[in-house]
């Protein structure tokens, strides 16, 4: 596989846009490997190393390392494990480290499901995350949450809890400032397709 992508990368530093320069590179590889292999033999493995490491650094997409970065911070790390593991170890390493992290991060969303507290904006029927729009402002007496995810045994748990702080953190407020008790829990649902019966059993929350 290091082969393969060694004389990917000097194809691509070549110039080569079609299919046929495969053809051409493997001819060129077999009659090397035929005629001309005895002359590599007092070649410093250094300089022969030094070609392939210039023509595969062209591979290397920083721009899209960098948008990984701002978009997905699980996913850059499984991009770094990729990266790491084969310079270090192998590609399969590599491709195990890479895959490792990956799976992580499923089981990740799928136990810690996403959740957010929503409120009105002003002078409109939008509502949306109060932490991404501090101009948004909650409902008196009703409390609002919005799960990002379906609705599992293995993430049931952790959403009441989630749900149970917001509550309290709500209450302790409520108390200091004088404010009208929660009455009224709304759990936004509207996207999601499937869930597990045994949250209807679970997340019973008791609101005072």
């Amino acid at each position: 596989m290091l082969r393969s992508m060694s004389r990917s990368a000097v194809n691509y530093m070549a110039g080569c846009k079609t299919a046929v320069s495969n053809v051409v590179m493997a001819i060129v590889v077999m009659l090397t490997l035929l005629l001309i292999t005895p002359l590599f033999k007092y070649t410093p493995n250094a300089i022969l190393a030094s070609i392939i490491i210039n023509a595969v650094v062209s591979l290397v997409d920083y721009e899209a390392a960098y948008l990984i970065w701002k978009v997905d911070k699980m996913d850059f790390m499984a991009l770094l494990g990729a990266f790491f593991g084969v310079v270090f170890a192998s590609v399969e390493y590599g491709l195990l480290i890479a895959v490792a992290i990956s799976l992580g991060k499923i089981l990740l969303q799928v136990t810690r499901p996403r959740t957010a507290l929503l409120g009105n904006l002003p002078r409109t029927t939008i509502y949306t995350n109060v932490e991404q729009y501090p101009e948004a402002s909650k409902v008196p007496g009703v409390m609002i949450v919005r799960v990002d995810s379906a609705i599992y045994f293995t993430n049931s748990n952790y959403v009441k809890e989630r749900i149970l702080r917001w509550l309290r953190d709500e209450e302790e407020q409520q108390q200091e400032q004088k404010l009208s008790k929660t009455e009224f829990l709304i759990v936004e649902l509207s996207h999601k397709e499937t869930m597990d019966l045994l949250y209807f059993i679970i997340t019973k929350l008791p609101i005072n």
